[in-house]
């Protein structure tokens, strides 16, 4: 409720400005306004052109600033004010690299394991790059189980976390004060009773909504709950564009939970507008939930400048029986000058021998991922998208479909999924390399959001990712070219206007 007022305020005071200088001043005191107004774009135009950014990012601002100048004046101080980001998040890179090699001073030597992964796996160019900016090993003493909806997912997190006997840690980009949130805050209240030590870290802004109430019966019954990025003035808060888009969850340092799903009713098919939610989520046992509990807890600190980088919540319970495959668990963020997750799948799509599939509900790659997948297609890969039928953004929707011909043409096949909305985000390689968690294939997950993707090596797991991505085509239905190509103006229009926008979304 807190922030719905301080948004509805903030709309207030634009209108009153509005309604002033419309109604009660002088042409005299309009010139002034229009002059200042000018000057401003003029000056934020020169920033931008100065900061070196992508050309199409540059020219996207200035045409917007030149049609919409009003509106494109208060989109940059939302969105668009380009710090450098390694500045801003430069406390959490240094706490960040500080617990990293607390833990891998910890590590082992290359195993066996690895050795032999890597003379059965061509991609071993991405073993190296994956660990080097990472930060990650690649665990084989890791179990992991695909949960393909909403009912299987909250089940075994409920189950789960019913167990837990001395910490539950969950963090969430957006929770929701529906059905399933309140199952999950009764557990989580119930927990903490017991003495088991509760955190619940959830994003500022993609929680917004999440009620004073749940957030205040979380707190009196013990649990420790805090915002990643509070955010009380959005013209003047500069890290407002950078989300926490992370979904994890670990108890007592041997169970993991991550992937696309939040916590909210939607996601268990209970929105008439969508209907079934098709999604993908992971549960993680064993050695590689020591990189989940790490990376909560690097988040934590930066929030909280609370530090729990011990060995009691940083070693992990062990599989009794050697797992088949490798895991490797890896963080991607703004804190961070590579942009980690989309270069590993750079390399994964230009190194694939065989095939590509990908799915994602916002496609919106950059020009590095694009060029890549027609390569991949024009060199005879099969490759293949996946992307939901019915959106839940317009704006995104429309702009993802203007890549569709370009792809089309170089051989890419595209599958638009039937049964509901699709929001599972998977990369999938040569059927035996395979990415599943929260970054979409977009360039917001890419440079802006705090992400976590799990990548699969010749795993249980990744079999099963193979034979649901095949599931899921069978109620999908295959885009052609020729048809496509005959699509109304009208939808060709919005599908460009929405891509000019892409380096803005």
């Amino acid at each position: 409720m807190k922030n719905t007022f301080r948004v509805v305020l903030l709309l207030v005071i634009l209108f009153c400005l509005w309604f002033i200088f419309h109604n009660s001043f002088t042409d005299v005191v309009f010139r002034y306004f229009s002059i200042i107004l000018s000057l401003s774009l003029l000056v934020i135009g020169i920033l931008i052109f100065l900061e070196n950014r992508h050309p199409a990012q540059t020219l996207t601002w200035l045409i917007v600033f030149g049609a919409f100048p009003i509106i494109g004046f208060i989109f940059y101080f939302l969105f668009g004010r380009n710090y450098r980001k390694e500045r801003i998040f430069r406390k959490k890179y240094l706490l960040d690299k500080e617990a990293y090699l607390q833990v891998q001073a910890k590590s082992k030597n290359k195993s066996n394991d690895q050795r032999k992964l890597e003379e059965t796996i061509h991609q071993s160019k991405l073993f190296h790059l994956a660990e080097r900016i990472g930060n990650s090993p690649i665990s084989f003493a890791t179990e992991t189980k695909i949960l393909t909806n909403g009912d299987e997912t909250y089940s075994h997190i409920l189950e789960e976390m019913s167990m837990a006997a001395h910490h539950i840690h969950i963090q969430y980009y957006i929770v929701r004060d529906d059905h399933i949130g309140r199952e999950i805050k009764k557990v989580l209240i119930q927990k903490a009773k017991q003495g088991i030590k509760v955190r619940f870290l959830y994003d500022a802004v993609g929680s917004w909504k999440l009620s004073n109430t749940y957030i205040t019966d979380l707190k009196n019954a013990g649990v420790e709950t805090v915002a990643f990025g509070p955010v009380h003035l959005p013209f003047l808060n500069n890290k407002f564009n950078f989300r926490n888009h992370r979904k994890i969850i670990v108890i007592d340092g041997s169970v993991g939970f991550m992937g696309g799903l939040n916590i909210g009713d939607e996601y268990l098919g209970r929105n008439e507008v969508f209907g079934f939610w098709r999604d993908t989520h992971l549960m993680v046992k064993g050695e590689a939930v020591q990189t989940m509990q790490l990376i909560f807890l690097q988040d934590w600190y930066y929030s909280t400048d609370h530090s729990f980088l011990t060995d009691e919540y940083l070693s992990p319970s062990m599989p009794h029986e050697h797992t088949h495959g490798g895991v490797q668990i890896i963080a991607g963020g703004p804190d961070n000058e590579l942009a980690i997750i989309k270069s590993i799948f750079f390399c994964m799509i230009t190194n694939a021998q065989k095939s590509v599939w990908i799915a994602s509900p916002y496609f919106i790659p950059d020009e590095d991922i694009f060029q890549a997948m027609k390569i991949a297609a024009l060199s005879g890969l099969d490759v293949r998208l996946l992307v939901p039928k019915n959106p839940d953004k317009r704006i995104v929707f429309h702009a993802s479909r203007s890549y569709f011909p370009e792809l089309l043409a170089a051989g890419v096949r595209i599958f638009e999924y039937k049964n509901g909305f699709m929001h599972s985000k998977l990369v999938i390689v040569d059927y035996e390399i395979a990415s599943i968690g929260t970054a979409n294939m977009d360039m917001r997950s890419f440079h802006l959001n705090f992400e976590v993707n799990a990548f699969l090596f010749q795993t249980r797991s990744t079999q099963r990712l193979v034979n649901d991505f095949l599931h899921d085509l069978l109620v999908s239905s295959e885009l052609h070219l020729d048809d496509f190509s005959k699509r109304k103006i009208r939808y060709k229009i919005m599908e460009s206007t929405c891509r000019l926008l892409s380096p803005l979304l």
